[in-house]
Formats: structure tokens, C-alpha cells, sequence
């Protein structure tokens, strides 16, 4: 397990969010620091959400499969984000913090759970659960302008966590990049389950986790999980707001 959940620390309005600092271990954490991959293997992805690099399975794929495969720290960390042992556990971590989403087993119930299943397999019956799938993506955001556009996230996903990518002393925090939680200041824009964009203008901001090393921001996606990063005023062309987005969705 690459992730330490001891420390996080939620807020529940407008939606399940939390803080957990550190998030890893500092010799690990250095690791993925070392060898986090360079721009010029990123894509741009302009006037959808922002103003952002991603290198992912569905941006750049062939240079994301390649960049991993490369890698023994990225491999190991790509597999263990792809397990049951991953989502199990951050499912776990959230029913401790009173968040239960009501996937994956808790540990008290599952040898009823077995029970349940055998019997509705003698009937002929078989139980059916919801899968879970999980990915992650590199992205940068240039300091000078950056941004994401205040959205809810797709209605498939079900959790996402923000981790920061950046060395001690490394971003001036006068230049933003931190993760704002919004409310929209008119009622119709309250729901939003299918993740319409909107302005910046359009909301007001609740809370802001700032971007500072060793850290993950985690949330539940819901009808009204507004977040954005408002759009950061470095200078330095080539200073990046760097992250893993990782995502816990339903499976295709």
C-alpha cells in the first residue's frame, strides 16, 4: 500500500471532502517526485475543462503505456491503483469517516454476505454487484494562467483524489493551484448530475485546499460537488501545477 489514510480529515457540506497530509511516506513520496514523467510526452487539452496537460489512458495513451511500462515504480503503482485491494480500501477508509457508499464489503458482514450468496446460488438466484474500475492521470497546469473550469465531475465517477506533485519550496502558494470547493450563487445551477461547466463568476468559494507537497484532496462525486482550480498567476512559462488525478468510477 502506497498511501497513508491515518491522516485524513473531512468536511461534509456541500459534499464529502477531505484532506489526508502526508499521504505518503517522505523516501516514497521522493520516489514519485524522481520520476515523475516530463511535459513533452503530455497532450494538450484546451477549452474543456481549462487550460491543463494530461498524460493518461485516454489522452496520450500510447505515450502513458509506454511511460509506465518503463518504470518498476510506476508499474507497481499502476497495478495496485487497478486492484480490489485499492478501491476496497478507500472504501473502508470512508465508512470510518461516516461515508459509506454502500460498495464493496465491510468486514463484519461478509461472512453473511457469503451465506446470502450460496443460498440465492442453490435458487438459481445470483447475486450481482456493482463493479468499480480505477485509473489515474498525470497532469500539469501551467502556473502562468492555468485553470479548471468550476464542474461537478462525470456522473460515472464515484470518488476522486487530487495529489500533489511538488518538492518543498517548490510553488510561491501567492499563485494559487489550490483546489476550491464552490457554491453556485444562483439555485439553478444546484443540480448538476450531468456536469454542465460553468464561469468562474457563477460561483462562490466555500473553501480552498491550498497545493502543497505530499497531500491528497478527496471527494465524492455528487449533484452539487462544484470544485474548480481558479486560474493562477505565475509568470515562469515553465512552472507546473503537477498532480496524479485519481479516479474510482463504475466499470464500463
Amino acid at each position: 500500500m502506497f498511501f497513508l489514510y491515518d491522516h485524513f480529515q473531512f468536511q461534509y457540506e456541500p459534499f464529502p471532502i477531505g484532506l489526508g497530509k502526508p499521504l505518503m511516506a517522505e523516501n516514497v513520496y521522493k520516489e514519485f517526485l524522481d520520476n515523475y514523467p516530463s511535459l513533452d510526452i503530455f497532450k494538450s487539452i484546451p477549452n474543456k475543462i481549462g487550460n491543463k496537460y494530461s498524460l493518461s489512458e485516454r489522452f496520450n495513451s500510447k505515450e502513458y503505456k509506454d511511460f509506465i511500462r518503463s518504470s518498476p515504480l510506476w508499474l507497481e503503482f499502476h497495478r495496485w491503483i487497478k486492484s480490489d485491494e485499492f478501491v476496497n480500501g478507500i472504501m473502508d477508509m470512508l465508512r470510518e469517516h461516516h461515508i459509506d457508499l454502500g460498495y464493496g464489503l465491510p468486514p463484519l458482514p461478509r461472512k453473511q454476505y457469503m451465506m446470502k450468496f450460496m443460498r440465492n446460488l442453490k435458487r438459481g438466484k445470483i447475486l450481482r454487484s456493482v463493479k468499480l474500475a480505477s485509473r489515474f492521470e498525470f497532469s500539469m497546469l501551467p502556473a502562468a494562467g492555468g485553470h479548471v473550469l468550476p464542474h461537478t465531475d462525470a456522473p460515472s465517477k464515484i470518488v476522486t483524489m487530487i495529489v500533489s506533485m511538488l518538492r518543498e519550496g517548490e510553488w510561491n502558494p501567492a499563485f494559487g493551484g489550490g483546489t476550491d470547493v464552490n457554491w453556485p450563487k444562483s439555485t439553478d445551477l444546484s443540480f448538476n448530475r450531468l456536469n454542465r461547466k460553468a464561469d468562474f463568476e457563477d460561483m462562490d468559494v466555500l473553501h480552498t485546499y491550498q497545493f502543497t507537497p505530499n497531500q491528497g484532496v478527496l471527494f465524492v462525486k455528487t449533484f452539487n460537488s462544484w470544485h474548480s482550480v481558479r486560474p493562477m498567476t505565475g509568470i515562469d512559462p515553465e512552472l507546473m501545477r503537477k498532480t496524479l488525478t485519481i479516479n474510482i468510477e463504475l466499470a464500463d
